[in-house]
């Protein structure tokens, strides 16, 4: 009989070897609660042997915070800035002339100069990636542009790349906004470009930029839900020949085999437009594309309504 015992900051499922991984059971472990770092550093303090209980040291509550905020519910991490922050109290303490032995205050200063900055968790291929890039995507669903600028900013300052960010800005463009306002994949394309041409940490502006234009954007998913729907065609029904009017004919003797006979050329008729069969006769009739009462999509749905009941956008007019 094995017991194996392993511990890791990778998400298990991402990193370890799937044959073991169905044998194990996984237990997470969470970040720790302020209240549960502040137990573990007085402890720190009051412990003479493996601790600091002979330094005789005073957290200021202030102190106390920055600790907190710096250690983001990594005990290792407050106890290391703990230790640290001490040290650096006690140094300066003796050089003001204090005894080496007396006691030691820790400030909110002391603990911001000893920690310098706050260390990130983020892994570039892993939960904390995926997890944030999500809540981003999310947000700019959900039309909250608090939010997306919000964990936008947080990938930034964890060093995420900026082309990552500007690709799900572009995709979200087309698949969450779409056809409601055209407008947001350009903004995102333009994004884009703007990360390429001038980089970090300028590019954050026009990111960010994007990402408040596509969450404040009327939504729609008609677009992805159309390509979706046409590839499920494609993939689990026959491929029926090019109907013939719709054949090249760009090429001598595509005439003589019968390609373009019947075509009605759409600008020769009232409104450019005339009914005429356009797909293969096994999906002949098919929607794919339903256009949403949001934002522009609702000219494009009045227009398409028209087109579908056999009439020009002139004579719907009239």
């Amino acid at each position: 009989t094995v017991v194996l015992i392993g511990a890791t900051t990778e998400n298990p499922y991402f990193s370890v070897n799937a044959p073991l991984l169905s044998r194990a059971r996984v237990l997470r472990l969470q970040a720790l609660t302020d209240e549960q770092l502040v137990t573990l550093m007085e402890r720190a303090l009051q412990d003479k042997e493996r601790g600091l209980g002979r330094r005789h040291v005073r957290l200021e509550d202030d102190a106390v915070a920055e600790l907190l905020r710096a250690a983001n519910g990594d005990a290792r991490s407050a106890l290391n800035n703990l230790e640290s922050a001490v040290d650096l109290a006690a140094a300066k303490a003796r050089s003001e002339g204090a005894p080496a032995d007396g006691p030691v205050t820790v400030t909110a200063d002391v603990v911001r100069a000893a920690v310098q900055t706050r260390t990130v968790v983020y892994d570039a291929d892993g939960d904390a990636h995926y997890d944030t890039m999500s809540a981003f995507i999310k947000s700019m669903r959900g039309s909250d542009p608090d939010a997306a600028v919000y964990w936008l900013a947080r990938m930034l300052e964890a060093g995420e790349d900026p082309r990552a960010i500007a690709r799900r800005l572009i995709v979200h463009a087309a698949e969450d906004v779409g056809n409601a306002d055209p407008t947001a994949l350009l903004v995102a394309t333009s994004a884009a470009a703007a990360v390429e041409h001038v980089g970090l940490p300028e590019a954050r502006i026009p990111l960010a930029q994007a990402a408040i234009y596509i969450a404040t954007a009327p939504k729609s998913n008609a677009t992805y839900m159309a390509i979706d729907k046409a590839l499920a065609a494609v993939r689990n029904e026959r491929w029926e020949p090019v109907p013939i009017h719709l054949r090249d004919t760009s090429y001598r003797g595509a005439r003589q085999l019968g390609h373009g006979a019947g075509y009605k050329y759409p600008h020769d008729y009232p409104g450019h437009f005339v009914p005429q069969q356009y797909l293969p006769d096994n999906v002949k009739g098919r929607t794919f594309y339903e256009p949403s009462d949001q934002g522009h999509e609702q000219v494009i749905r009045q227009r398409l309504a028209q087109w579908r009941s056999g009439t020009s956008t002139d004579e719907g007019m009239e």
